[in-house]
């Protein structure tokens, strides 16, 4: 799934591309993609693009209407959504092909893999209908380490399910929050209340860091191109999607913990003391900890 990274290099791609431009035309050709009915998609069509925005894992596209209530397009591309950039006009290919917005200098296509169809794209009204749509969690790179901390101990979780949990912090998912925890050489299941007030402290430079690394090298990578090669897997990765390949700080191998559709990467000698987390201990704690799947995980609501 993409996370804040991809998220914010994507955003930086459209800006350069349809930010002032008039969205001509909507061409859907999946019937799960669209969830609202109100305001129509269709009041879309022919407004001007002012603004784009991340909230959380989303794409908003905010377009000129009525003052004080602008339309937003919010894009959700979930685990297998991908954006291209292409001529104006582009075919939407099937069976991957969920649609296309079309502008006067090119058409932006919305593809999924897969048969499960998780993509969705929202139409609403002002900041209120767009709001609706945070889940609420804490921008890591806008807060301080006492707020951090405070939102980290607030419930008693893992530290891989707090740092993934929308509701908790903003734009980190599956592949970030092993990278990070790497950087902090702590524990996926370490419990957040139990951390001590350096670990803490770790954990959030580490957290900094590691975000803010991978947005200058995915700009890098992507230049004045669109991102094509948005994934969660990376060789550049320290520990995610390595698994039993050498950690790249001490060359132990790289061990993986899966439960239902998750999955976790870490270093056992780096981050767990060298002890293999796989027992039936471990099975309670994520049955406990975690949705049974990234979807739901992704999907829940603002903490009340």
């Amino acid at each position: 799934m993409p996370e804040l990274p991809d998220i914010v290099v994507y955003i930086e791609a459209l800006e350069k591309r349809i930010l002032g431009q008039t969205l001509e035309g909507i061409r859907l050709v999946s019937p799960f993609l669209l969830r609202t009915a109100e305001p129509p998609l269709a009041s879309a069509q022919g407004k001007r693009v002012r603004e784009l925005r991340r909230v959380g894992k989303r794409i908003a596209i905010g377009l000129e209407s009525d003052p004080g209530a602008h339309l937003w397009l919010v894009l959700h591309l979930m685990i297998a959504g991908r954006l291209h950039w292409q001529k104006r006009g582009a075919k939407i290919s099937r069976p991957r092909g969920l649609g296309a917005f079309d502008f006067p200098n090119g058409t932006l296509t919305w593809t999924e893999a897969g048969s499960q169809k998780r993509a969705s794209l929202h139409v609403v009204r002002g900041e209120a209908g767009l709001s609706a749509l945070d889940p609420g969690g804490l921008e890591v790179m806008e807060t301080d380490s006492a707020h951090f901390a405070r939102v980290l101990t607030s419930a008693n979780h893992t530290l891989k399910r707090a740092l993934s949990d929308p509701r908790l912090f903003s734009g980190i998912g599956n592949a970030y929050s092993d990278e990070i925890l790497f950087e902090a050489q702590l524990s996926p299941l370490a419990l957040t209340q139990k951390l001590s007030r350096d670990e803490i402290d770790r954990l959030f430079q580490a957290a900094r860091s590691t975000l803010s690394r991978w947005v200058a090298e995915l700009r890098a990578e992507t230049g004045d191109g669109f991102p094509e090669k948005v994934t969660a897997f990376r060789e550049d990765m320290a520990v995610h999607g390595r698994y039993k390949e050498p950690c790249v700080r001490c060359g132990a191998k790289i061990q993986r913990i899966r439960y239902a559709a998750n999955e976790t990467n870490y270093c056992p000698h780096c981050q767990t003391n060298g002890k293999l987390l796989a027992d039936r201990a471990l099975s309670r704690l994520l049955r406990e900890d975690w949705p049974r799947t990234p979807e739901e995980l992704e999907l829940l609501t603002k903490k009340s």
